[in-house]
């Protein structure tokens, strides 16, 4: 019987494409359904599905009271998952893999701090230009706020949390994933860039969360056949 591990993500369970792929618009909806594909896998195939405690753990219990979930999809999440807090003292990470982190890590900060740098000078300049126009101070201060500063400020947040933010691992959830994952041999489930990245630098196999309920549904759908084969070959060799 094939058995496989996976190590979930929140975006295992929350992840909208992967609630598109199996035609469900709510949240709630979307996880109990995951959570059902599960425990079908894990019954019929012994396939297992991890998740970090008390990390990733927590964080599933209050999206689902964040959202109002029903309290069968909480007791879906405690019976279907299994729980495991991840050996951070003896899974063995080789040293460069942080060296280049911190490296990446100062290079994400440094393109920050360029955005920063130009949203101010862009303002600066604006705001410049704009009291040169103006009748009054009110009208100046109305203009400065309304016209230039908040459209600013919004892109400015905008492109630093994508330069400081996408494809780093930037929580500790994403790093007990991984570790749990390679503390198992097994599979990590997740949308998260970050977690994609760094899961290829650690050897870990990894899973977009959008295909996750195909895979399991393939499983199930090929598990019978796998029995019946086996059933044949019993009758034919008896």
């Amino acid at each position: 019987m094939l058995r496989q591990r996976f190590v979930l993500d929140t975006t295992a369970l929350t992840d909208m494409q992967a609630r598109e792929s199996m035609g469900i618009d709510k949240l709630c909806e979307g996880m109990k359904s995951m959570l059902e594909l599960i425990a079908s896998a894990r019954l019929k195939l012994g396939i297992s599905c991890y998740v970090p405690f008390p990390s990733v753990y927590n964080e599933l219990h209050e999206f689902a009271k964040n959202n109002a979930c029903e309290a069968d999809v909480i007791a879906k999440i405690d019976t279907w998952l299994v729980k495991k807090a991840p050996d951070r003292y003896n899974v063995m990470i080789n040293s460069r893999i942080f060296h280049e982190y911190v490296s990446y890590m100062r290079e994400r900060i440094n393109k920050g701090m360029v955005v920063a740098e130009e949203a101010i000078w862009e303002g600066s300049t604006k705001c410049l230009f704009l009291t040169t126009k103006a009748e009054n101070t009110q009208q100046i201060e109305f203009e400065i706020e309304k016209g230039v500063i908040g459209p600013i400020i919004g892109k400015f947040r905008n492109k630093y949390r994508s330069a400081l933010r996408y494809g780093i691992l930037d929580s500790a959830p994403d790093i007990d994933v991984l570790i749990l994952a390679k503390e198992l041999d097994a599979a990590v489930v997740a949308s998260d860039f970050g977690i994609q990245k760094w899961a290829e630098e650690l050897g870990v196999r990894f899973v977009p969360a959008h295909t996750f309920p195909m895979i399991l549904q393939e499983y199930l759908a090929h598990a019978g056949d796998a029995n019946n084969q086996i059933k044949d070959i019993i009758q034919d060799n008896p």
